[in-house]
């Protein structure tokens, strides 16, 4: 079953719940109102009975019933008198209306004439002795239903009254039949609503899975969703979709251009590599000079090869999220990075300003950026010229070199993997360095830009978040 089956088919089982529950509420209410009605009238009646002794004919209105008295010894029961229950101007006198006398032991005192009797159970009795309070139940009396309600007239002796309950039966199939009706009508339109429903909210979901399956068949990651504008749940979702569906595109570009870039600047040193291995292979044989040359180039060639292999591994880290992640000294890292350096690069100066400073971060990642600052300016430093390295406590790094500076429309891409200036394509070098700077420091939530300095010169400044505040510059590096 789908998922826009499913909706629809909650939906209209809800609403059929709900009408269903609501018409059965609205059956016993009325059903409650009408016996209780019955039932009023039926107090009424008992409440102004009584009951006479006349020797004259019984009124037309009232209930004549005749009440044998036994005699004294074993003669004949002897008449004294004629007892009629008179009760007031009521409806009994219409068909299904019954009334009658009944005493402790069960004896029915009817009117002259009547043939029809209540039934009389032993509950009925205790009434009349007293030994019960008056209740409602219902009878079948000469089949037709009727509401009977006991009630002691005095001590020794109850009435019974009763009222035909077919006026309310039928009432009662009237509305169950219009209530039916009306439950199957609204179970039928909350099936179409729910089905209309499910189509309109579930629209947007079909969307996003023909979307998500045109994608896993066509790899096309260009596809979009429409979101609009309503700001619900699945127009977010359609949003979020896209934006995945954009991140992976750019990821899916980077990507191949990656690979491509990375073809291009390894096929150069492989093919300087091939070239002097098959001179240094030639069976005629070289100079010793010329050999020593050549591997000299070989080994250079390699070490260069494997510069450019451990800047591509940096570069494809990109998206690997940040393990590791520790507080440490900044200032200390870029003495340690500077120290290095020195030893590298022995015939410059390398002037430091460094102020304690905390960051939180990997170590390693962020050693390996602060280098290829450093290796930065001394490949653009004169001989002997100096190289100024400034930690700030806001965490500021500034590498500042004394060369030619750097030109204006350089300045936003030499961050860019693989590009190189002008002026730097004759050097050594992938272009990946700084490359791998500014993704480091965004990694880390920072950013890293080139300034031409006054006087000459570049000045790189990357900026890290800081930690934590710090006074004490004898604190342990991480």
């Amino acid at each position: 079953m789908t998922f826009r089956r499913r909706l629809a088919l909650v939906s209209a089982a809800a609403v059929a719940v709900t009408v269903i529950l609501a018409s059965a509420i609205v059956y016993v209410v009325v059903r409650q109102q009408l016996r209780d009605q019955v039932d009023s009238d039926l107090v009424e009646l008992t409440a102004g009975a009584s009951i006479a002794a006349v020797p004259a004919p019984i009124p037309r209105r009232d209930l004549a019933l005749p009440l044998q008295i036994p005699s004294r010894g074993d003669g004949p029961p002897r008449s004294r008198s004629r007892l009629h229950l008179v009760l007031p101007d009521t409806p009994l006198g219409t068909p299904g209306a019954y009334s009658q006398l009944i005493d402790a032991g069960g004896r029915v005192l009817r009117a002259p004439g009547e043939s029809v009797s209540l039934p009389v159970s032993e509950a009925d009795r205790q009434v009349a002795a007293g030994e019960r309070d008056s209740f409602f139940a219902d009878a079948e009396v000469a089949g037709t239903h009727v509401r009977v309600y006991t009630a002691q007239l005095d001590p020794g002796r109850a009435v019974q009254v009763a009222r035909s309950l077919e006026d309310v039966d039928g009432t009662l199939g009237s509305l169950a039949l219009v209530l039916g009706l009306v439950s199957v009508g609204g179970m039928t339109l909350a099936a179409l609503l729910g089905w209309a429903i499910s189509r309109t909210a579930v629209a947007p979901v079909t969307r996003l899975t023909e979307a998500t399956e045109h994608v896993a068949r066509t790899r096309d990651l260009g596809r979009r969703i429409e979101s609009g504008n309503q700001g619900d749940e699945l127009s977010r979702l359609a949003s979020r979709f896209n934006a995945m569906l954009e991140e992976l595109d750019r990821a899916s570009i980077a990507q191949r251009r990656l690979v491509a870039d990375a073809s291009h600047e390894l096929r150069t040193p492989l093919t300087s590599l091939r070239t002097n291995i098959e001179v240094l292979a030639r069976p005629n044989g070289l100079p010793d000079h010329d050999r020593k040359r050549l591997m000299d180039d070989v080994v250079a060639q390699l070490d260069e090869f494997g510069i450019l292999v451990g800047d591509l591994v940096d570069l494809a880290r990109d998206d690997e999220p940040a393990i590791g992640m520790d507080e440490f000294r900044l200032d200390q890292l870029v003495d340690a990075a500077v120290a290095r350096a020195r030893r590298h690069a022995r015939g410059l100066h390398f002037l430091t300003s460094l102020e304690p400073c905390v960051v939180r971060g990997v170590p390693e990642r962020l050693e390996r950026a602060v280098s290829n600052l450093l290796d930065n300016a001394a490949k653009w430093s004169p001989e002997g010229g100096d190289i100024e390295v400034t930690v700030r406590r806001d965490g500021e790094i500034a590498v500042r070199d004394h060369g030619p500076g750097i030109d204006p429309g350089d300045a936003s891409r030499v961050f860019d993997r693989f590009y190189r200036a002008v002026g730097a394509r004759g050097m050594p070098g992938s272009g990946l360095g700084l490359a791998i700077v500014r993704q480091v420091a965004e990694a880390h939530g920072g950013s890293v830009k080139a300034d031409g300095a006054p006087g000459g010169g570049t000045v790189l400044t990357l900026r890290l978040p800081v930690a934590r505040s710090l006074s004490d510059s004898s604190a342990p590096l991480s």
